[in-house]
């Protein structure tokens, strides 16, 4: 008998905007959602002093440094990307500042492991 696959987490990309637009997107996103489960958001950049997104037992937000995702900060994210995957969120956000190289960006996290942990869904623009 064969294990069923696990269920990949379904992950949204955050645009545009300042960083409290997109942390107030993703928490009016959060407040629409019937998630079940855990869910989880990364946040590129530091905390403005009013964040609407406080981490409770239902919601993990972790923070790492700006910078380029896919360059500079690739190993950054790579880590705090798989601490995350580790607690198996249902949904997972991460809050973009720039988007110079969001499509690599988007292409890394479709290839493997990613591609059997995630699922992309349509990219949010604040």
């Amino acid at each position: 008998m064969t294990a069923a696959p696990a269920r990949r987490a379904a992950l949204t990309l955050v645009t545009g905007g300042s960083a409290p637009q997109r942390e107030a997107a993703i928490a009016a996103c959060l407040e629409r959602s019937s998630a079940a489960g855990l869910c989880a958001v990364l946040l590129e950049g530091l905390a403005s002093g009013q964040t609407l997104l406080s981490p409770s037992h239902d919601l993990q937000v972790q923070r790492i440094a700006p910078g380029c995702l896919c360059c500079t900060g690739n190993l950054v994210l790579r880590v705090t990307l798989n601490r995350i995957l580790r607690l198996r969120p249902e949904r997972l956000f991460i809050g973009l500042a720039a988007t110079d190289h969001l499509d690599q960006l988007r292409s890394w996290l479709q290839d493997p492991p990613y591609d059997q942990l995630l699922e992309l869904t349509a990219d949010m623009h604040t």
